[in-house]
């Protein structure tokens, strides 16, 4: 976070950074820092935590080492009901987006849980995983179809939906922040329980463990947690797939200290997403969702072909 306050397109220093909270002058570069830069780092900071808390609570729900809220449609939601919002009824602001993008991504989770429970059999890993998929899909074709039929709001939105969290006000993160802390705080009293179902449904069952509930509760953090980062800084991809397996690797598969050291991961690898972001085309800015892809897509890859959290 100090790195990405100090470091960007406008020249400063740390002692600039130190000074602009001790003896802000209103100087440009203080400016700068106080007013972007340290916005853009507690986004980023706390959308990538959310995301990969989010990650590694759907991986232990789907059993599906892929699973993330960008594969199972969550992303694919929000950004549908912004751009409904945008075509359809004007909307242009950052609160509005960021309000339907926090709606879309609930109704997103809701339709992956409800489609997914149907049958005699009920939810299953498989079931959850293949709802997600098709959701995904759908929500994807319906947001390609509006922007073909409405070039202007492809225009305005485009940026929105590759996932930034360029120019994002502080007043912006300070409206959502009580859900992503919700959603934590409930993902963080979940963690034994996870810890049972990842065990397995029979085995969870067996040990007086309410299934259903637990699901259920797991999909409201989700949703606090992932749409409340998609509404944010737009759908950024693949921080909830790989962050919850480099935490497995270093830190073990029990939720008490998964989901926190993931959260921890996510935020890192978030910021420094963005810190490359703004080196690459400089004095152009490349979206962070661009940049986490660039990272994401080959650790993808290497989980597939690997299988790793499979066995």
């Amino acid at each position: 976070m100090a790195l990405s306050i100090v470091y960007g397109y406008t020249n400063t220093s740390w002692s600039m950074a130190y000074h602009a909270f001790t003896a802000f002058d209103g100087s440009t570069e203080h400016l700068v820092i106080q007013s972007v830069r340290l916005p853009r780092a507690l986004i980023a900071a706390a959308v990538g935590a959310s995301l990969a808390i989010a990650g590694a609570i759907l991986q232990t729900l789907t059993k599906n080492p892929l699973a993330s809220p960008d594969i199972l449609g969550i992303n694919a939601g929000a950004g549908f009901f912004v751009v409904v919002s945008l075509s359809l009824f004007g909307f242009n602001s950052s609160q509005a987006f960021a309000l339907m993008a926090f709606i879309g991504s609930a109704v997103a989770v809701f339709l992956m849980f409800a489609i997914s429970s149907a049958g005699r059999e009920g939810m299953t890993p498989m079931k959850l995983t293949l709802a997600g998929a098709a959701i995904a899909a759908m929500f994807s074709s319906f947001t390609q179809g509006l922007l073909v039929l409405d070039e202007a709001a492809l225009d305005q939105v485009l940026f929105w939906l590759a996932g930034s969290v360029q120019g994002r006000k502080l007043e912006l993160l300070q409206g959502i922040i009580p859900y992503l802390a919700a959603g934590g705080t409930l993902a963080l009293l979940l963690a034994r329980k996870l810890n049972v179902l990842a065990m397995g449904e029979d085995v969870a069952r067996g040990l007086g463990l309410k299934t259903g509930l637990i699901k259920l509760l797991s999909a409201l953090a989700v949703v606090l947690l992932a749409g409340g980062s998609v509404a944010v800084a737009g759908p950024i991809g693949f921080i909830g797939i790989i962050i919850p397996h480099l935490a497995k690797k270093w830190i073990g598969t029990d939720h008490r200290w998964l989901l926190p050291f993931s959260g921890l991961l996510g935020a890192i690898l978030l910021i420094a997403a963005d810190i490359g972001a703004r080196y690459v085309i400089m004095p152009q800015e490349v979206p962070v969702g661009v940049m986490t892809a660039v990272i994401g897509v080959p650790f993808f890859i290497y989980i597939a072909r690997k299988g790793i959290g499979t066995k």
